[in-house]
């Protein structure tokens, strides 16, 4: 099924975040220690934590940091009590933001948050206010080049994955976030390269928004993203490259 690309308007986000390799290191530990804390620390039967801990090997994260990580999600090493809030807002042209968050202080973030909103031109909802508007997906992104179609939709397909579409110089492979790994795991066993593989929000509705209003919302979003208690930021805009410089 053709479409919008997924892939482009994730590069915003990802690209901000590789750049600051020590502030995306200490997001992805509150991740991991979230995921040790809610599902135990084996990673063969707690998928979230595996997932989180691929995510770490992908930026090439220390091996140190991780299992530190895991430790204190687990209660096995002291550690602050963290919990996951998710903020949903409006950002310049009206366009849906939505915030996912890992915090030790409720309060503090709440309010730092609602003022980033607001210094990029956009303002906090409340929730629910644009959260039904994105649904949240497993997303695999695979080099076209070389690949046989037919061949990664029948393994994609027979994974659990629900869809996969070219788009441009890719495949992008949608799966139910619960089958992430399963997938995963089916790709990895294809030895099947993977460009990027992580759980997203995506909207239901992609917006188109002119050059102008599409720089204030990659700003507004990487506002948003250079907190450290923010995990990821998403919108419903179609962002351009011209929109990203």
């Amino acid at each position: 099924m053709a479409g919008h690309s997924h892939s482009a308007n994730i590069a915003v986000r990802k690209g901000k975040q590789d750049a600051v390799r020590a502030k995306l290191f200490s997001k992805l530990s509150r991740y991991i220690m979230i995921a040790a804390r809610n599902g135990g620390p084996d990673p063969e039967t707690n998928l979230r934590l595996r997932y989180a801990i691929d995510k770490a090997r992908a930026v090439s994260m220390p091996r140190d940091n991780i299992e530190r990580a895991v430790k204190k999600g687990s209660g096995e090493l002291a550690g602050d009590t963290m919990e996951e809030l998710s903020y949903e807002g409006f950002g310049p042209g009206g366009v849906c933001i939505f915030v996912d968050s890992l915090t030790d202080n409720r309060n503090r973030t709440n309010g730092e948050v609602r003022k980033i909103f607001e210094r990029g031109g956009g303002n906090m909802g409340g929730p629910g206010c644009v959260g039904y508007l994105f649904d949240r997906k497993g997303l695999f992104i695979i080099d076209a080049v070389g690949a046989d179609e037919d061949a990664l939709m029948n393994l994609a397909l027979e994974a659990g994955a629900d869809d996969l579409s070219r788009q441009g110089d890719v495949f992008e492979i949608l799966c139910d976030p619960t089958l992430f790994s399963q997938v995963q795991e089916a790709l990895t066993q294809a030895k099947v390269a993977m460009k990027s593989a992580e759980v997203v929000l995506l909207p239901k509705t992609p917006t188109d928004v002119d050059v102008e209003t599409g720089k204030k919302i990659v700003k507004l979003m990487d506002l948003l993203d250079d907190h450290d208690d923010v995990q990821a930021v998403w919108s419903n805009a179609i962002l351009t490259a011209e929109m990203m410089e």
